[in-house]
């Protein structure tokens, strides 16, 4: 009876086990799913950022070549 009981008691534990197995594999499944779609989403905003920044740096310039141009005529005015 005492036999009986312990291969009752390893396989519930048996069971429990695997179902636990089972329940692990499709959090990894969604898990990797969603990292995936994350990393794709990053890609884009990289892409994006890129562009944006692309476009801040052509302003910069613009900026301090404005600004250089403003003083260098006036430090000729003042010159002449």
């Amino acid at each position: 009876m005492n036999i009986k009981k312990q291969s009752v008691v390893d396989k519930k534990a048996m069971d429990i086990a695997l179902e636990t197995l089972k329940r692990l594999d499709i959090h990894e499944k969604e898990c990797g799913e969603r990292w995936a779609e994350a990393i794709v989403e990053i890609k884009h905003l990289r892409v994006a950022t890129d562009a944006h920044s692309a476009r801040w740096e052509k302003l910069a310039w613009l900026v301090i070549g404005s600004v250089v141009a403003t003083a260098m005529v006036h430090f000729v005015d003042l010159v002449m």
